[in-house]
Parts: structure tokens; C-alpha cells; sequence
């Protein structure tokens, strides 16, 4: 059944829903149900979804339900993905992970989310990178799951154009009569501006780490085999004078991309740079990448 949202309703593209276990951060290997939204401004060197980059409200959402798997169109209020978060969950209600693409580029869309899928816990997986986006839904977020990205893994970000439904033109008649085939209106992508200099990276991350201090909330940190220890210090640095009783989560890269797994011995002497901090670290590898799910 798809839901027509009202014209005041807080859209996004969304790319799938499904139900898995949690692979990275404070909750690996939890059950959850996952909304992950298209569009994302950043590029990661090791990023694993990058058909998630794009904004192409033309492609389907894939609905992974728990009667058959389906395609529905990808445009979606809260409301309409918080029914498809009912019908992907196998029984009892799951906690939701909004992850992406970048989910605080729809952060009206996050914070309606939460409204409509309460009493679940909502969680969010965001890259850190926008921080006024945030603040904004910050109050609406269960747990926030925040990637610490070093200047050096990234290249340059790729502005989300605003891209529009085909039938945002049409008039207010027109709209009135529309039979919930397709849902109203445009989309909006945020439009605060992606670090791209180490000053910007680390301004970007200082913000988010404000932000999150004393939250529930955790930090991951992607450590890749073609970097020195001593590379992760400004990063380590900045946790410890802002938020050091954040969790930090080290998670060793899957090779793609160009990115290199770590060695045994990196990734050892990354974590003793954090314990050195008195900081609170976990060394966790993709779980779901070991258990081969989604």
C-alpha cells in the first residue's frame, strides 16, 4: 500500500528498506531495519554504496519486505517509510538506522521520520561532515553514529544539484487531483556547504563533536592500509579536547575503491595512539561484509 503525503510533507529519495544486522559502531550485530536515502555530496575513498551518490528520484526504492521483495517509487514522506519500516520488519518492532547516501542532506525528512516511527529508536549514520544539519535534528535522534573522515581519504565533493519530480510544475489543480500515484512537490536537498580543505574537514568535525558530546553517540574512524598511525593523530586530538567520553569505533577498510586493508600491526598502533588518550576504543570490522549481508 503506498501512502499519498500531504504538500507540506518532508520528502526524500529513498534507495532501499530492509531489515539486517547493524555491522559497524556502538550497536554491531543488532537487528535493525535500514532506510538508506540516495543523494550524497562527499567521496570516499572507501565508501560501499556509492550507487547511493546520485540523485536520480527516477530510480525505484527497492522495499524488502517481509512477504516478497518490490520496487515503489523513490520519492517518499516519512510517513510512507515509516510504513515501509513496518512491513520489512520480520516481527517485533526493529530500531531504524536512517543511513545513505548522506541522510542530513533530508534532515526535515530525519526529524519527521522519527515522529512517525515512534516508540522505535531511530538512529543516525551520517559522514560528519555538515553540522548545521545536525543541530537541526539533533533533538529527534536516538543515537548518532559519526564517521571521523580524515581530509586525506576524500576527494573532492560533487554538489547535489536540486533536482526536481517531473511533475513539480504542474499546476495547483493539477495537484489537487493527483491520485497518490507519485507524491507531491520538489526536492530540496540541504544546501549547506561540504568541507573540502584540512581547515574546513576539521572545523566540520569539531562542530559535529560539540554537538554529540555527552549524546548517545559513538565515533568511527575508517582505517585504511596505505596510511601511517601518526595520520589519525589530529582526529584523536580533537575527540580528546571536545568529546572524550565519546566511544570510538576503529573499523579496518574493505579494499575497494582504491582503498587498502590495514595491516594487524596498523591498526594495533592506531588504537594504542587513542588509549594513549584515555579515549574509549573498540577495534570492529564490518560485520556485515564477515556474515555476507546487506
Amino acid at each position: 500500500m503506498r501512502m499519498r503525503p500531504t504538500r507540506h510533507s518532508a520528502l526524500a529519495p529513498v534507495m532501499e528498506v530492509f531489515a539486517s544486522v547493524q555491522g559497524e559502531g556502538a550497536f554491531v550485530g543488532e537487528p535493525q531495519v535500514f532506510v538508506r536515502l540516495r543523494g550524497c555530496p562527499l567521496r570516499c575513498r572507501w565508501c560501499d554504496t556509492p550507487a547511493s551518490w546520485s540523485l536520480d528520484a527516477s530510480q525505484a526504492a527497492r522495499i524488502d519486505a517481509k512477504d516478497g521483495a518490490r520496487r515503489e517509487p523513490a520519492v517518499a514522506s516519512a510517513f510512507q517509510a515509516a510504513i515501509w519500516v513496518s512491513q520489512c520488519e520480520p516481527g517485533a518492532p526493529r530500531t531504524v538506522s536512517l543511513t545513505g547516501g548522506e541522510p542530513l542532506m533530508w534532515p526535515e525528512f530525519a526529524s519527521a521520520l522519527k515522529r512517525m516511527i515512534a516508540p522505535r529508536r531511530l538512529h543516525l549514520e551520517t559522514a560528519g561532515a555538515h553540522p548545521r544539519a545536525l543541530e537541526r535534528v539533533l533533538a529527534t535522534i536516538d543515537h548518532v553514529s559519526l564517521d571521523l573522515k580524515p581530509h586525506f581519504d576524500m576527494l573532492a565533493p560533487v554538489p547535489l544539484a536540486t533536482t526536481a519530480s517531473e511533475h513539480a510544475s504542474r499546476s495547483f489543480d493539477e495537484l489537487e487531483h493527483d491520485d497518490g500515484s507519485r507524491p507531491d512537490g520538489e526536492l530540496r536537498p540541504d544546501d549547506e556547504p561540504s568541507p573540502t580543505t584540512h581547515e574546513q574537514w576539521s572545523a566540520a568535525r569539531r562542530a559535529c563533536l560539540a554537538l554529540v558530546a555527552g549524546r548517545d553517540a559513538a565515533g568511527k574512524i575508517v582505517v585504511c592500509g596505505d596510511r601511517a598511525a601518526g595520520d589519525y593523530a589530529q582526529l584523536f586530538d580533537e575527540i580528546e579536547e571536545i568529546a572524550p567520553g565519546l566511544p570510538v569505533y576503529l573499523t579496518p577498510a574493505t579494499p575497494m575503491g582504491g582503498a587498502q586493508a590495514p595491516s594487524h600491526a596498523l591498526v594495533d598502533e592506531v588504537a594504542e595512539m587513542a588509549r594513549d588518550r584515555e579515549l574509549r576504543v573498540r577495534i570492529v570490522p564490518q560485520l556485515h561484509r564477515l556474515v555476507r549481508r546487506p
